[in-house]
């Protein structure tokens, strides 16, 4: 097998592409794991191609992917940070170049495409994981922790919003209509909220779903809701837009014992966009005037939050890769997710409304 590190060195790991997700969200993750280091960086764009050789002066700058696979045998892992219209091919071809594949949210425009990856990867022997990046924000910790204390009881309904204020459309691949661009709120932030849910709740049986473009010249849904009627009977209500003026809670979760309430966005892409420095031990952190609160009917208490932890997410990698350890997210995960976002594309469609 071709990208295979000897004994204790660091997993050497590729960031193909170098926009956001690739400069923001993995390589300085991947730069503080221990047992993980940035080897290479993929980029075409002079000026990212220069910031990554600042930050990473150890790595190789390469301005396609041709000239990666040409260096796999140097490497171990490949982590796709590109446009969604590209994930499967990239993830196929790193595959077949015998590296390890983290591929970001969502993996695949179809759930036949990451089906068609998961078999590729499976065949030759690769572990393959998604970037479900927010299982690891701190106000989804917090409330699996007090989900698992029972804190809350029976839980019956969760409602969960990802609501932005952009009233004006930035142009780029995201507003591109193709199906195979898999642009649109329902693929950005769905694939997020959607997966939180699933990871809760478990498999989902119906679905009811709103997809509207609200803003001026948009060409995909910008503004977005579901009602997921999952197999257990807990109902889950999603709402995803960017033209929130007032956002409402991010999350409210009524229980038989107890709801639990949240607002506010995790702290870390606010920090990591900032450049803070992810080994710091406030990173992560919220401060308790960002903490949820808990509601018995009879009064309310502040719950303190867990801190983010999306370096979880790569420290789990390396178990996976070296010691076999399942990965961080299994990518059957995101079938069910692309599932979802099928069924509710359909329903979209044949709505009378």
């Amino acid at each position: 097998m071709s990208g295979a590190a000897a004994g204790g060195q660091p997993l050497r790991v590729a960031v193909v592409g170098y926009g956001m997700a690739g400069a923001v969200f993995h390589a300085p993750l991947i730069d503080a794991v221990p047992g993980m280091t940035v080897a290479a960086v993929v980029t075409g764009n002079p000026d990212r191609a220069a910031a990554a050789r600042s930050r990473y002066p150890a790595a190789a700058v390469l301005p396609d992917a041709a000239e990666l696979w040409r260096r796999a045998e140097r490497l171990d892992l490949a982590v796709i940070a590109t446009p969604n219209r590209t994930h499967v091919p990239l993830a196929m071809a790193a595959l077949d170049a015998g590296l390890h594949v983290v591929v970001d949210k969502p993996m695949a425009a179809s759930a036949a495409d990451a089906r068609r990856v998961i078999e590729e990867a499976r065949r030759l022997g690769r572990v393959l994981t998604v970037f479900q990046n927010r299982r690891w924000d701190g106000d989804f910790l917090t409330l699996r922790r007090l989900m698992d204390a029972g804190e809350l009881g029976t839980v019956h309904r969760f409602e969960s919003r990802f609501e932005r204020w952009r009233p004006v459309p930035k142009p780029g691949w995201r507003q591109e209509p193709a199906p195979e661009e898999a642009g649109g709120l329902l693929y950005d932030l769905g694939a997020h909220l959607i997966d939180q849910a699933l990871v809760l709740f478990g498999p989902v049986r119906a679905v009811h779903a709103e997809l509207d473009r609200r803003r001026p010249g948009s060409l995909v849904d910008d503004d977005v809701f579901l009602a997921l009627t999952h197999a257990g009977g807990v109902r889950s209500h999603l709402w995803m837009n960017t033209i929130a003026a007032e956002p409402g809670p991010r999350f409210r979760v009524l229980g038989s014992r107890a709801g639990w309430i949240s607002r506010g966005l995790d702290i870390q892409e606010e920090q990591l966009k900032a450049m803070h420095d992810v080994r710091d031990p406030g990173f992560g952190v919220h401060p308790p005037h960002r903490w949820g609160s808990l509601h018995d009917g009879e009064g309310e208490r502040a719950t303190p939050g867990e801190a983010g932890a999306y370096t979880a997410f790569y420290s789990a990698l390396v178990r996976s890769i070296r010691d076999g350890a399942p990965p961080p997210v299994d990518p059957a995960d995101a079938v069910a997710g692309l599932e979802v976002i099928e069924a509710a594309r359909q329903y979209a469609d044949e709505d009378p409304a």
